[in-house]
C-alpha cells in the first residue's frame, strides 16, 4: 500500500474507526479522511456519489455499520438489514465506477451459521443460516462478500474482506439500548455500585460463549489487511480465545469492583451458542495475531470508562 494514497475510512468517527485512523497514522499514511454519517449518509445513492466526487479517494476502508447487541438486533432487524446492505452495496458499485483502485470491507462473525463447528473456519461460512437474533445484520454483511467476489470476477475490482469478532476497548458504546455485552455489563456494574444495589441482571443462561478482540489489535490487523490481501476470500480476525458469558460477567464484576450478586434472566436469549474463530489465515496471510491479553484489555476498558464517568463524558 502506497503511504501517500488517498484513503477514505467510512465510519471513521466511530469506535473502531477512531482506532483505525490512529493505526493508519502510525503506518505513515498521511492522506486519510474520515467519512462520517452526518456528512454523507451512505444509504442514499446520491450521498455516496457526492462523497466520492468531493473526497476523490483512491482507496476505501469500509468500516461503517449499524450495530448493536441482542436487544437492538431484535428491535430493529429491518433497519439493520437495509442500512448495512445499502451502504456497503452502493459504496462498492459507485467506487468501482469512480475508479477507486482498492477497497477493504470489514464484515462480521454474525455471518456464520448458528451451529458452525468451533473454531469457525472461513470454509464453513455457507453451511447454514445465521443465529436468528442477528441474522439480518449478518446476512447484509455477507452479501457484501458476494458482491466483492462478483465484482472482482467481472470488473477486476480490487476488494478484500475480513470478518471481525466482537470488539471491546476504550471509546466503546456504553448506551444501554444499543451496546454489546462488555460495555453493557461494565455500565451495569458501575451503576449498581453507585446505587448500592445488591444485584444486577444479566441476560441469558450464561452458558453461551463468545470471543472478543481488543480494538487496537483489530485496527492493526485491518491496516495490514488493507496492505497485504490481494483477493476477495474472507479472512477471520479474532483473538482465538473463547469465554462463557458467565465467566465474562464474573470477571467484569471483579474488575469493576462490584461485589453483589449476578441474577441470570434465562427468559432472555443467549444468542449463538458458541463463537470462536480459527485465525490461522490471518497469521499466514497477514503475519498478525492478537497480542493484548483479555484481562489486560478489559481492565483498560474499565479504567477508561471510570475516567470518562468521573468527568461526565462517557459515551452513553
Amino acid at each position: 500500500m502506497r503511504l501517500d494514497t488517498r484513503i477514505a475510512v467510512t465510519g471513521g468517527g466511530g469506535f473502531l474507526g477512531s482506532h483505525v485512523l490512529e493505526e493508519l497514522a502510525r503506518a505513515g499514511c498521511t492522506n486519510v479522511v474520515a467519512v462520517r454519517s452526518h456528512d454523507y449518509d451512505l444509504t442514499h445513492e446520491d450521498r455516496v456519489q457526492a462523497m466520492l466526487a468531493d473526497l476523490r479517494p483512491q482507496t476505501i476502508l469500509h468500516l461503517a455499520a449499524v450495530v448493536g447487541g441482542i436487544g437492538a438486533n431484535r428491535l430493529h432487524p429491518g433497519t439493520f438489514f437495509f442500512q448495512n446492505l445499502m451502504m456497503g452495496s452502493l459504496l462498492m458499485e459507485h467506487a468501482r465506477r469512480a475508479g477507486v483502485t482498492r477497497m477493504l470491507n470489514v464484515g462480521t462473525i454474525c455471518s456464520y451459521p448458528k451451529f458452525t463447528p468451533v473454531p469457525f473456519r472461513e470454509e464453513d461460512l455457507w453451511n447454514g443460516y445465521p443465529e436468528e437474533t442477528n441474522a439480518p445484520y449478518g446476512l447484509a454483511k455477507k452479501m457484501l462478500l458476494v458482491q466483492s467476489q462478483a465484482y472482482r470476477q467481472e470488473f477486476g475490482f480490487d476488494s478484500s474482506n475480513v470478518m471481525l469478532v466482537n470488539l471491546y476497548g476504550p471509546r466503546d458504546n456504553f448506551d444501554p439500548d444499543s451496546s454489546h455485552v462488555i460495555p453493557a455489563l461494565i455500565r451495569k456494574c458501575f451503576e449498581a455500585a453507585d446505587q448500592g444495589a445488591s444485584e444486577i441482571e444479566v441476560w441469558g443462561s450464561g452458558q453461551a460463549t463468545r470471543e472478543f478482540l481488543y480494538v487496537a489489535d483489530a485496527a492493526q490487523a485491518i491496516v495490514l489487511a488493507l496492505d497485504r490481501l490481494d483477493d476477495s476470500d474472507p479472512v477471520n480476525l479474532g483473538s482465538g480465545r473463547e469465554i462463557s458469558i458467565h465467566d465474562l460477567a464474573l470477571m467484569i464484576a471483579r474488575l469493576s469492583g462490584f461485589t453483589g450478586r449476578l441474577r441470570w434472566n434465562a427468559s432472555q436469549p443467549d444468542g449463538q451458542p458458541r463463537r470462536c474463530l480459527d485465525t490461522s489465515k490471518a497469521v499466514e496471510r497477514l503475519g498478525w495475531r492478537a497480542s493484548t491479553p483479555f484481562e489486560t484489555g478489559l481492565a483498560r476498558t474499565i479504567e477508561w470508562y471510570r475516567a470518562e464517568r468521573a468527568v461526565g463524558t462517557a459515551k452513553s
